[in-house]
């Protein structure tokens, strides 16, 4: 079930928000727990079952390390614990991927049924991860409420599209939180600017974008690779934050607040403070889990530097089975590791001038990363960035309706605007400003309404980061 779609708005989210604030609030917990297995299996309930032994394994793995303190004993429960975790991971995402090389490489045949990744299995799979090794860090206590676990690792607001909540920053809330109706507003209103990104905002461009992608590399102009491209990072942060906005906002209707996931990453003077500025949960995840334990920045420069490249190396490899992906995460991984080596990944107080050229650089080197991480080879990106540096140039280009109209050139300004912070506590209006509050307020419902209208008349509606 989508966010954006009718069944969501304007059946599941009443009903259940609803039912959620009539109830008493010790019932709370199993009311959510059951609407989201229900939002689960409601597009893919064959593949529930994976998530039920996910969610039965890291409750058992969890309970024994809490219980044992032999090392050797507690790091083979870790292992063994993980190994299931990351096995479904692995398998359901990466098998297609790893059997098409071995036949690549190998020059053999191998045919296998295809395997079909289950929807979220890389957020909740990373979630169940954070929390299992809180407790064999001992950071935390395990859950010996296993319906609390469940509700952890499958809470709809962030269940198939994050953002990835580790389980130190919720574990107060699941036992012990209240609804109150200043949250439950702001939360619609978030809920309502998400829902505008997305439905406003990046399907208009994406339907543009689509064309442009679709076209050989031969068959661009130099503007028109160049609008590609914006085009696609304003369409990207759009549906992805737009989504995280939308996921916020639910959880904060059901009392939970969630940290951010986005901070206006295409402000940012370096590749280092775009991945602090973008999806800043899976960014705070690898660094706790992965750059930490590795020895992050306490061992030798050397070692910072192969531990940097690590963790974007696998950062790619997350976003999905593809080597447009893994060169993706090299690509990232080679500006963090250059940008620590000359000092440009601190935070300094630059004269304009110096502060325009390493905000252009920073903004170059995404955008030509995000040309690898949409084009669905490595030859197109290639070429597409060919076209866009001049490197190579197309001649007797013929005419093709690529559907600029003015909607997607709102769309295109709204995306510029809202990349920069703006507006950035619009939502916190005090009271005492009654009429701004009233000017938003009417500003949101239109929002509502043109949303709801876009979603009734169009039928392309999928977020991008259900596939990774």
């Amino acid at each position: 079930m989508l966010f954006s779609s009718m069944t969501f708005l304007f059946v599941f989210m009443p009903l259940v928000l609803t039912a959620y604030i009539l109830s008493k609030k010790e019932i709370r917990n199993y009311i959510l727990l059951a609407a989201s297995i229900i939002f689960y299996a409601w597009g893919e309930p064959r593949y529930l079952a994976i998530m039920i032994i996910t969610i039965i394994t890291n409750y058992a793995g969890a309970l024994l390390l809490d219980r044992c303190e032999n090392p050797l004993k507690r790091k083979l429960v870790l292992l063994a614990t993980l190994a299931v975790d990351l096995g479904f991971l692995v398998y359901f995402k990466y098998f297609n991927f790893i059997i098409d090389n071995i036949n690549w490489y190998w020059a053999t045949d191998f045919e296998f049924i295809d395997v079909i990744m289950p929807i979220g299995i890389s957020f909740y799979t990373f979630q169940a991860i954070s929390y299992l090794l809180d407790v064999y860090r001992k950071e935390e206590k395990a859950q010996k409420d296993i319906y609390k676990l469940a509700l952890y690792i499958v809470l709809f607001p962030q269940l198939v599209a994050g953002p990835i909540v580790k389980y130190h920053d919720v574990c107060e809330q699941i036992d012990d939180r209240s609804v109150e109706f200043k949250y439950v507003i702001i939360g619609f209103k978030r809920f309502i600017m998400g829902l505008a990104k997305k439905v406003l905002i990046a399907n208009t461009l994406a339907a543009v974008v689509d064309k442009i992608f679709a076209q050989s590399p031969d068959q661009l102009s130099w503007g028109m690779s160049w609008l590609g491209a914006t085009a696609y990072a304003f369409q990207l942060y759009n549906d992805f934050s737009g989504y995280s906005d939308m996921a916020i906002g639910l959880g904060l209707m059901f009392g939970f607040k969630f940290l951010e996931n986005f901070n206006y990453p295409y402000i940012s003077k370096s590749v280092t403070e775009f991945w602090r500025r973008w999806h800043i949960s899976l960014s705070t995840w690898f660094k706790q889990y992965l750059y930490i334990p590795l020895g992050g920045n306490r061992i030798s420069p050397v070692r910072t530097y192969v531990n940097l490249f690590l963790v974007f190396l696998i950062t790619g490899i997350w976003h999905g089975a593809s080597w447009s992906f893994v060169v993706w995460g090299v690509w990232n991984g080679i500006f963090i590791v250059l940008e620590r080596f000359f000092g440009w990944n601190k935070d300094s107080n630059d004269k304009f001038s110096l502060a325009f050229a390493r905000h252009v650089y920073a903004l170059l080197a995404i955008l030509l990363g995000l040309i690898i991480f949409r084009s669905d080879t490595l030859g197109y990106s290639w070429d597409y960035i060919k076209v866009m540096l001049k490197i190579k140039s197309n001649s007797g280009i013929p005419e093709f309706d690529y559907g600029l109209n003015y909607k997607f050139a709102i769309a295109f300004v709204s995306a510029l605007i809202l990349s920069m912070p703006l507006f950035k506590n619009i939502l916190y209006v005090k009271y005492e400003h009654k009429v701004l509050r009233t000017v938003i307020n009417i500003w949101l419902f239109i929002l509502f309404f043109l949303s709801t209208t876009a979603l009734a008349s169009s039928t392309y509606n999928p977020f991008i980061y259900f596939r990774f």
